[in-house]
């Protein structure tokens, strides 16, 4: 059985980066999508979680870097 990879990236602006990793040819998961998070798969195995800086805080209080 293939591992799967989640990449967990917090952003600025959801719509901004989700047209940035569609153009890049990710597909966007909308069953794991709504205002604060998105899902990009990339492929059977590689997901991004792109997740606003607030949605981020929920999983933890570690500083957001730039």
């Amino acid at each position: 059985m293939a591992k799967m990879i989640f990449v967990n990236l917090p952003v600025t602006d959801l719509k901004r980066s989700m047209a940035f990793y569609t153009a890049v040819g990710a597909v966007n998961n909308k069953q794991f999508t709504d205002e604060t998070a998105a899902c990009m798969v990339f492929s059977e195995t590689i997901h991004a979680m792109l997740l606003t800086h607030d949605r981020w805080r929920q999983f933890t209080s570690k500083p957001i870097v730039d």
